[in-house]
């Protein structure tokens, strides 16, 4: 059979998402270490502890007595309560098992709840700057996003006078928020909340950084309203990025959509770490011994960066990162963040992965790392800056 004509072939219109430009800096970032330069990586937004002690322990034994074939779609039938005990102890909530769904990651939730609950062309509201895999998934689904510009103003998270008039279909928060840190106020997450139940608005409500907070205790949307969807993770708080294992509260009628395409999609999350993260509800002290540390850090970072005349910062109310205005330096970050690689060993995330907009004056510093790495980056970015 002859062709007239070769046959072309091109990507689907939906896989053209920006890139996440933190995994570039993260191989850049490998390659200078492997050559035995020195490498300050205030990039990975995770930490550097391994999984908690009885994890690992739970773990081994998984290994030797379990046969570790499928599981339930929404996870094993202990994990699911040992969540929702999680709830009773951290938040005072009563939430049932049946209302707990076990995923591969966060992300695999923020998947799951947006196939879900949302059609193409769906409105759906994002704080900007804010994480980019919300706006790239959503944009993958065929979902319109609409942009939220939060600043200090409103302490970079959104407010119900924000998104009044949007005509949105869903909204996304993050508490502690990806890339600033910052908080919403219980009475604030109780508002939007409310304002979205209200309005018929499904609620997305990030909460994987939830146990890692210097100002107070981040609320629970379920506190208030149960019509959205809880995200969480065993990545941050308890150190097992790489187990790939999440969790979200559905709402009740929800609860039969996500499992069949969950059933469709991936059968079940990982059988090894479901069984291994039973345990992790056992090692609170650990995991906030974790998080002393990360408020060393973070003020180590901020009286540091203040130090050397980068001022404009966002609050870091949680989680493990500094999200800093460079506009007096460059109105390129990425430029920036590559130059200050190649000649310091510093690497930083640049801000136009959270903010397509205003993003490229801004970067974002983790310190979830060793306090040296904190240190010894800050003094490589005097020397830096100093040199001009």
């Amino acid at each position: 059979m002859t062709q007239d004509k070769p046959i072309s072939f091109a990507p689907a219109a939906r896989a053209a998402v920006a890139p996440f430009h933190v995994m570039r800096v993260l191989a850049a970032a490998a390659r200078r270490a492997e050559t035995g330069a020195r490498v300050f990586n205030l990039t990975a937004g995770q930490p550097s502890t391994p999984a908690p002690a009885p994890v690992l322990a739970a773990a081994r034994t998984a290994l030797e007595h379990q046969v570790l074939g499928y599981t339930e779609t929404p996870g094993i039938a202990p994990l699911r309560a040992a969540i929702a005990g999680h709830y009773r102890v951290r938040y005072g909530l009563d939430v049932d098992p049946a209302d707990v769904f076990v995923t591969t990651g966060s992300s695999g939730a923020f998947l799951l709840a947006f196939l879900a609950a949302f059609d193409v062309g769906d409105r759906v509201g994002l704080a900007r700057p804010g994480y980019p895999a919300y706006r790239n998934i959503l944009q993958a689904l065929g979902c319109e996003v609409v942009d939220l510009p939060c600043g200090p103003h409103t302490r970079y998270q959104p407010t119900v006078a924000m998104i009044a008039d949007l005509g949105l279909d869903g909204l996304v928060v993050a508490s502690p928020a990806n890339p600033t840190g910052t908080v919403l106020a219980p009475h604030e997450l109780a508002g939007l909340a409310t304002f979205c139940a209200e309005q018929g608005i499904r609620l997305i409500s990030d909460e994987i950084y939830h146990g890692i907070n210097y100002t107070g205790d981040p609320a629970c949307s379920w506190s208030t309203d149960r019509h959205g969807f809880v995200v969480n993770s065993f990545s941050k708080y308890f150190s097992m990025t790489g187990w790939r294992l999440g969790w979200m509260l559905v709402p009740a009628d929800l609860a039969e959509p996500v499992d069949a395409i969950a059933g469709n999609m991936a059968i079940c999350p990982p059988a090894l770490a479901q069984y291994a993260a039973i345990s992790a509800f056992d090692a609170y002290d650990e995991c906030d011994g974790h998080v002393a540390r990360y408020r060393q850090n973070r003020q180590l970072l901020l009286d540091g960066l203040t130090g050397l005349g980068i001022t404009r910062l966002a609050p870091a109310d949680g989680a493990f990162y500094v999200y800093a205005d460079i506009s007096h330096l460059t109105d390129d970050a990425q430029a920036f963040g590559v130059r200050l690689l190649d000649e310091a060993g510093v690497a930083v995330a640049p801000g136009i992965d959270f903010d397509q907009i205003d993003g490229a004056r801004s970067i974002r510093m983790s310190f979830a790392g060793a306090t040296s790495t904190v240190t010894g980056g800050l003094q490589a970015l005097g020397e830096f800056l100093r040199r001009g």
